[in-house]
C-alpha cells in the first residue's frame, strides 16, 4: 500500500525554541611545517574534537551531543583550509534524522580548500528513520590546485534492526566550485514511499544504503582504474565511477548497508592513501 510522505508543515508544529540548532566552524593553516587548527567555533549541542596526529595532518572529529536530529532541527558546519594546510574531518558516529512532525531537518556543509591544501571530508553515514525529512547542501570551494576526498553515506533505516525506511524525504544537494567556475552541480530528491521507490531497477534495485565519493586532485585516471579493479571483485555493492570535469565521481549502492561501509572503508583508504581515522572502526 502506498505510504505518504510526511508533508511539510507550513507553520511548525513545535515553537522554534525546543528545536535544536548550532554547528561547527573550524580554520585550519599551516604553523612550521605542520597543519593546526586555527579557529575554532561551536554552537548549540554540537562539539569539535582533535585526537593527537604523528604527522604534518590534523584531525578532527565532529560529535553531536544531542545523539540525533528531529524535524526543525539545523545544523552547519564549516571547514576553511589556508594554504598548504592537509586536515581530516569525520564524525564521531553515524548521524541519526529520526521522524519528523513535518518540518524538514537541515544541514548545511561549506567546505573551503586553498591553494596547495588537502582535504579529506569523512563523515560517517547518516541514517534515515521511516517518516525523516532530511535537506542537505554540500558546497565546496576549490582553488586551482586543491586536493579533496568528500563522501556522503545514505542508510535508508537501521537494517541490523530489521528497520526500513517506508516514507519520508531526502532533499541532497551537491555544488563544487574550482576558482569560483562550477564543475559539478547534483540534486537528489527522494519523496514519500522511499522504499517503494528504491525498489525500481533505474534508481536502486533493492537498495538500503547508497553513497558517493569525490576526489579532486592528481592521478584521477589511476585511481578510476583502481576503482574498477575493486568494483569487479566486489559481489554485494554495486559500484559506478567516472571521471567528471575534473572530478572523480563515485557511486555507491547496496541492499546491505554493512557490506556498502565495509567496501567504504577499502575504496577510502585507498583514495587517501591512509588508514581512515580510529572513530571509523569503533
Amino acid at each position: 500500500m502506498f505510504a505518504p510522505p510526511v508533508p511539510a508543515a507550513h507553520e511548525p508544529l513545535l515553537p522554534a525554541y525546543v528545536r535544536a540548532a548550532g554547528g561547527v566552524r573550524l580554520r585550519f593553516g599551516l604553523v612550521g611545517a605542520r597543519t593546526h587548527r586555527l579557529d575554532v567555533g561551536e554552537s548549540g549541542g554540537y562539539r569539535a574534537r582533535f585526537p593527537t596526529t604523528f604527522d604534518a595532518t590534523s584531525e578532527a572529529v565532529l560529535i553531536n551531543t544531542g545523539g540525533g536530529m528531529a524535524g526543525g532541527d539545523a545544523m552547519a558546519v564549516n571547514i576553511d583550509l589556508g594554504a598548504g594546510a592537509d586536515a581530516i574531518v569525520t564524525t564521531q558516529a553515524a548521524e541519526k534524522i529520526y521522524r519528523s512532525q513535518g518540518s524538514d531537518t537541515r544541514i548545511k556543509t561549506q567546505l573551503s580548500v586553498a591553494a596547495g591544501a588537502r582535504l579529506a571530508w569523512l563523515p560517517q553515514e547518516t541514517i534515515l528513520f521511516s517518516g525523516a525529512r532530511l535537506a542537505r547542501h554540500l558546497a565546496v570551494d576549490l582553488a586551482a590546485d586543491a586536493r579533496l576526498i568528500a563522501c556522503e553515506t545514505v542508510f535508508f533505516g537501521r537494517g541490523a534492526m530489521g528497520e526500513t525506511m517506508l516514507r519520508g524525504a531526502l532533499r541532497d544537494r551537491w555544488r563544487i566550485r574550482r576558482e569560483g567556475r562550477l564543475i559539478f552541480a547534483e540534486d537528489v530528491r527522494l519523496e514519500g514511499a522511499i522504499a517503494e521507490t528504491l525498489t525500481r531497477s533505474a534508481i536502486g534495485a533493492g537498495a538500503k544504503a547508497a553513497a558517493t565519493v569525490v576526489a579532486a586532485g592528481s592521478d584521477l585516471a589511476d585511481k578510476l582504474e583502481q576503482v574498477r579493479a575493486l568494483a569487479a571483485d566486489e559481489l554485494q555493492v554495486e559500484i559506478g565511477a567516472g571521471i567528471v570535469a575534473d572530478l572523480l565521481v563515485i557511486r555507491l549502492l547496496s541492499p546491505d548497508a554493512q557490506a556498502l561501509r565495509r567496501v567504504l572503508v577499502t575504496l577510502l583508504g585507498q583514495l587517501t592513501g591512509r588508514a581512515l581515522p580510529r572513530t571509523w572502526s569503533t
